[in-house]
């Protein structure tokens, strides 16, 4: 991730140019002057659909013989920047935009999955994730089995001729656990399984999941990409790893498609057959496209990626410290502490910071945890993360409200658990906040 290189260390030749480093990416992949007005912002465009150069541009468009636009469902120049942008912070081989990260984990299970199909998933998720594939993915006949991200042999476990994934987050939402991704991976790839990691809370800033063993990343870039909580959108990213014609295991792939004259999506598009075949059979099908301005406004976000990520971080782990302080609360689940049960992860999978979200809990349990929300000026409440502002929430009685008691304590969502996302305000105004709506609290 350092965005420095030694001369001294760079080949010797004369025709050697360094790769661009994380934050010129950030401000420069995929996107060019537009070549009609010399505009150097990405346009909005902001249409339906796309003219045609002739029948025969249509037919091979259609064909996916050609690479182009038809309509904004499927393909837009400006979601095009922000797909190549994300592709490039991650090493992935190629990205499909969509409507919200829910979109995103619709599309990547819709690609791999038929009726009665398994996947394995993380039991430290998003309580938004949680909900998706417990209830409405079994509308699709996809079944989920559950596995604890702490053991990596829970996942081996629970693998069945019938497993075509496993799901995991890098930085587990709600905050405060950092998983094993090489371990998993190495039981993903052993049973010739793909590995699907949400790579959210950290960003490719914090983790490169990629690099670690994962197949497909996604994103709700609703939060960190994005980063000002102005925009809805959801990111694929293929890492080209993936050997989809071993088997017939996932036949969107690596079968002759229908829709296209028999086409198989794997031979034809090689290392990012994948997010082609999101795009061409779910995205086309299914319908949740992310809109121009919102891809717009997202990419616009990344700019600035790893100047807030950073200083996401490290506010997060001063409040940590402070809080860990405080006699009113009992606990503090950051992996940046030094204390902290993950923080060997953390050392290994996020050295340059663990991100702006963590947990902790009060003392005095459910009523504490609404009391301190009702109480805080300078944080909002809501249910986002990822925003610039300092965010806070109560996660049993709100995100994960539907859980199980036993549901919440698994998810690390118990009935004393408050949430923040530290934004990138004065560090020293946080915690003066987060002071005296514990004193109002008493």
């Amino acid at each position: 991730m350092n965005d420095e290189y030694t001369p001294d260390e760079a080949p010797q030749d004369e025709n050697y140019a360094p790769a661009p480093g994380f934050s010129t990416l950030s401000v420069h992949a995929g996107a060019t002057p537009d070549p009609t007005t010399g505009a150097r912002a990405t346009p909005i465009y902001q249409t339906t659909s796309f003219v045609f150069e002739d029948v025969d541009h249509a037919a091979s468009l259609f064909d996916l013989r050609a690479f182009g636009n038809i309509y904004t469902r499927i393909t837009n120049p400006t979601t095009a920047v922000l797909e190549q942008r994300v592709a490039a912070l991650e090493g992935g081989t190629a990205a499909l935009g969509v409507a919200s990260g829910h979109a995103a984990q619709m599309l990547v299970m819709h690609t791999l999955m038929q009726p009665g199909d398994e996947f394995i998933a993380s039991n430290k998720l998003y309580g938004g994730s949680i909900n998706q594939f417990n209830h409405s993915f079994k509308n699709f006949g996809w079944i989920v089995k559950w596995a604890d991200p702490d053991n990596p042999a829970s996942f081996e476990a629970a693998i069945t001729p019938k497993t075509k994934a496993i799901f995991m987050e890098s930085i587990a939402n709600p905050g405060g656990v950092v998983c094993d991704i090489e371990a998993i991976a190495a039981v993903a790839h052993a049973h010739n399984i793909p590995l699907i990691v949400d790579n959210t809370l950290a960003t490719p800033y914090l983790v490169q999941p990629f690099a670690w063993g994962a197949d497909i990343v996604v994103h709700s870039a609703t939060k960190f990409l994005g980063g000002h909580g102005n925009s809805m959108g959801g990111i694929i990213v293929d890492g080209g790893t993936f050997n989809w014609m071993a088997d017939d295991r996932y036949p969107m792939l690596s079968k002759p498609r229908p829709e296209y004259n028999g086409v198989v999506l794997g031979e034809t598009f090689g290392n990012f057959a994948f997010a082609i075949a999101c795009r061409v059979l779910g995205l086309r099908d299914l319908g949740p496209a992310i809109s121009p301005f919102n891809s717009f406004m997202i990419t616009t976000g990344i700019e600035t990626l790893p100047l807030r990520m950073q200083r996401h971080s490290d506010n997060a782990l001063a409040v940590a410290q402070h809080l860990w302080q405080q006699p009113s609360v009992s606990w503090v689940s950051y992996p940046g502490l030094a204390n902290d049960k993950y923080n060997a992860l953390a050392q290994k999978y996020c050295p340059m910071g663990c991100g702006g979200v963590f947990t902790f809990g009060l003392r005095g349990g459910y009523d504490a945890g609404l009391n301190l929300v009702k109480n805080v000026k300078l944080f909002s409440h809501l249910a986002n993360v990822g925003d610039t502002r300092s965010l806070i929430i109560h996660p049993a009685s709100t995100t994960h409200r539907q859980l199980s008691d036993e549901q919440k304590i698994t998810a690390g969502a118990g009935p004393d658990v408050v949430r923040l996302s530290v934004g990138i305000e004065d560090v020293q105004d946080i915690i003066a906040d987060l002071d005296q709506a514990m004193a109002a609290s008493v």
